[in-house]
């Protein structure tokens, strides 16, 4: 890792470093593998950072994430929580396998609860980050003279270019699927979905312009850690030609 140049992760608008992670290959466990060999470091986290309830055994926060992601907070054998209980001195509940539920943090100490919460949310962004894409947020180009100007952008390139190689009609978009995008998703829950059209409604209320819906669509997508951040504004295009859409039995 570059000292100068660690990597980031932004979670809830807070930057963290990730420090590097080996990763260990077991001889009949190849595909699961314990990403959680070295502590982390969290340099003076505030102690506001998260909602964190005093109750009459100590400390206790809640964390929201798809089931699907429990099974990296719990490691091999329960390896990593134990790992991150013992370095925090806290308690950690996890929804069994299949089951819905939050994760569940107790401790004696306000910052051993929040330390604790801090790592996990690493590690679910980490592993959210391993998933392939699920959905895409786009606008659809469906008006007429859009797809209109498409076909008369086509026609011209098929006649001027016909003779160059690798050039036919299989390579450009469908005028029906032709849209703006603006990010790509994971979404791995149906609770995250319905967050999804939560928060696309509101936007859609209260944002104007193209430019500024789609950027700030990114930017509260980014926030909600639906999204990865990778740039501040989005550049608005149409791919209309590519060699991947002769692999889409839909094109024509």
């Amino acid at each position: 890792m570059e000292v100068l140049r660690p990597q980031l992760l932004i979670i809830d608008g807070r930057n963290y470093r990730k420090n590097p992670i080996q990763e260990k290959t077991y001889q009949h466990e190849e595909d699961d593998e314990d990403f959680y060999q070295d502590p982390m470091e969290y340099a003076d986290e505030p102690c506001d950072a998260y909602e964190v309830e005093q109750t009459p055994q100590g400390f206790r926060s809640t964390v929201s994430a798809p089931n699907l992601l429990y099974e990296h907070i719990v490691g091999k054998r329960g390896d990593t929580r134990k790992k991150i209980e013992m370095e925090t001195k806290t308690s950690i509940s996890i929804p069994k396998p299949g089951q819905d539920g939050e994760i569940v943090i107790i401790g004696q100490h306000r910052n051993g609860v929040i330390s604790a919460r801090t790592r996990i949310d690493v590690l679910l962004d980490t592993f959210r980050r391993k998933q392939p894409f699920t959905h895409f947020l786009a606008f659809f180009l469906n008006e007429t003279e859009v797809q209109e100007g498409f076909l008369k952008f086509q026609e011209e390139v098929l006649e001027k270019c016909c003779m160059d190689r690798g050039v036919d009609s299989s390579i450009f978009q469908n005028p029906k699927k032709l849209h703006l995008t603006i990010g790509m998703l994971v979404l791995l829950s149906e609770q995250e979905i319905q967050q999804t059209c939560e928060m696309l409604q509101r936007c859609k209320e209260e944002f104007i312009k193209l430019q500024e819906l789609v950027d700030r669509v990114l930017e509260r997508f980014q926030t909600s850690g639906l999204i990865v951040k990778e740039w501040n504004s989005v550049k608005l295009h149409a791919t209309v030609m590519n060699t991947l859409f002769r692999k889409d039995p839909n094109v024509v």
